[in-house]
């Protein structure tokens, strides 16, 4: 199918985005997709430059006639969210995504599609390998680990880069502007227990909740989707108040960039209640399920028969770590009371191991506002200090303080309007966008974000559409022809 996909139109952008998804990219990985990279600007005649923590840049000279204006940065990082279906077969540090074409979208067959940074990525290849779009002077920098700590973009020095306008393009609506976005700081809550034998006598039970919508945590956190681990730890704490059950293990979500759409639980509990147990909590799902109708169609509560497992939690443990995740924040914190409907803080329950006496619980908090990133991080430390579970802060970024008075800003607002005949929305996100990050060693750069449609980002949902590229495509060319003549 990917050479389905390199004929799409535009070619220019496609044939790179379905030879970039040839290549395994998951964010700390990016070995192979560098090197590809890197020799791509090469074998062009264009200088090409690695920096010491893996960004690669990418320099071309203006068009004939364009040699006058202002130099521009187009930014797009290279690796990408790496999520499949329980029942998907892959392997995303050997594969390429396998991709289709449906209807208007481009999705993959049971993982993530890469769209989210990949077109942007592309779509960069495409102007340094084309010889017939006019442009300004460009330099091309691809960044490292965006998605898992954008280290990247932390780790970009001065003097790397000359432009003095940045286009980021990994936005995922084509009628927007973006112009500022959420920092964010991970949190890892651990701790150790001596685990219990399990009596002699008793059942397993494996429960799996499954069929969340997932999606990113900051993009998709304001729809009020369903959090796995949260609904998971819900359903063992009120199923805690009618039988007595002993958790062996817990395994819930994957990446703190993504909404956690699964979680399964091991159980030990006695023969004589298992019957009991499933006819309460399927009683009790069916409510859960209903909250849920409209943004989650699909989420189900699955529990099987298993063997008896060895070892358990001990039940004073087991009882404050329930009460401590019921306890942890998750979703809209508080909403800007600055800027209409931006959500200004939010944290994620991303992560929730629970076994062989350890735990680890990972959350992102995200906020636009430093300080109060900090005291929504230290809230979720406190919930987990109760329980005795110790909390390190790591791989802290700020966020991107917007500039609606930018001219490059104005520029691509009025560009919209002239191409589309309407407003585009002009706003902050909730995302983590590197222009922040960038900024602090490039103050004096004008920056802004934009891109094309892409649905369900971070989930095996993800799919880009198709003329939504087109639009992208046709938008980005027009906004380099007029990038403003230099006064350096």
């Amino acid at each position: 199918m990917s050479s389905a996909i390199a004929a799409l139109e535009p070619q220019a952008l496609w044939k790179h985005f379905a030879a970039l998804n040839a290549i395994p990219r998951p964010s700390k990985h990016e070995e192979r997709v560098v090197e590809w990279v890197m020799e791509f600007g090469r074998s062009r005649n264009l200088e090409t430059a690695l920096d010491e923590v893996g960004n690669v840049l990418i320099k071309k000279p203006a068009t004939a006639g364009m040699e006058n204006r202002e130099t521009v940065v187009l930014q797009s990082h290279l690796d990408m969210v790496c999520q499949k279906n329980n029942d998907t077969n892959f392997d995303f540090m050997t594969e390429g995504i396998r991709m289709r074409i449906d209807g208007d979208w481009v999705k993959a067959e049971g993982t993530t599609l890469g769209a989210d940074n990949g077109i942007g990525v592309a779509a960069i290849l495409g102007l340094l390998d084309a010889s017939d779009i006019p442009h300004p002077a460009l330099e091309a920098l691809f960044t490292i680990d965006e998605e898992t700590g954008m280290t990247g973009a932390l780790g970009l020095q001065g003097g790397f880069l000359s432009g003095s306008i940045l286009l980021n393009l990994d936005t995922e609506d084509d009628d927007e502007i973006s112009i500022g976005c959420a920092g964010g700081v991970d949190v890892t809550s651990t701790c150790r227990y001596d685990a219990e034998e399990v009596a002699d006598g008793t059942a397993g039970l494996t429960l799996t909740v499954k069929g969340g919508s997932g999606g990113h945590s900051g993009m998709d956190i304001h729809k009020g989707l369903a959090n796995a681990n949260k609904i998971m730890n819900r359903l063992l704490l009120v199923a805690s108040d009618q039988v007595d059950f002993r958790i062996a293990s817990i395994d819930g979500g994957g990446l703190r960039n993504a909404i956690p759409r699964e979680s399964s639980a091991l159980l030990a509990l006695a023969k004589e209640d298992v019957a009991d147990f499933k006819e309460g909590l399927a009683a009790y799902f069916e409510g859960v399920r209903a909250e849920y109708a409209t943004t989650d169609p699909d989420l189900a509560l699955v529990m099987d028969d298993a063997p008896s497992p060895v070892h358990a939690l001990p039940e004073a443990t087991q009882e404050a770590l329930l009460l401590a995740i019921q306890a942890c924040p998750v979703g809209i914190h508080r909403m800007s009371p600055d800027l209409d409907d931006l959500v200004q803080t939010s944290n994620n329950l991303a992560r929730v191991q629970i076994g062989d006496g350890a735990v680890t619980i990972q959350c992102l908090c995200r906020s636009s506002v430093d300080t109060e990133k900090w005291d929504h991080a230290r809230s979720i430390q406190a919930a987990f200090a109760l329980a005795g579970l110790d909390t390190e802060f790591s791989g802290s970024y700020p966020g991107w303080t917007p500039n609606p008075h930018s001219a490059i800003v104005s520029l691509l607002k009025d560009l919209y309007v002239e191409r589309y005949g309407e407003q585009p929305n002009v706003l902050a996100c909730h995302a983590g966008l590197e222009c922040g990050i960038l900024g602090t060693n490039y103050p004096a750069m004008d920056m802004v974000s934009f891109g094309p449609n892409i649905r369900g980002a971070h989930s095996p949902d993800e799919r880009v559409q198709i003329s939504s590229v087109q639009k992208f495509w046709g938008y980005l060319l027009d906004a380099l022809t007029r990038i403003p003549v230099s006064h350096a």
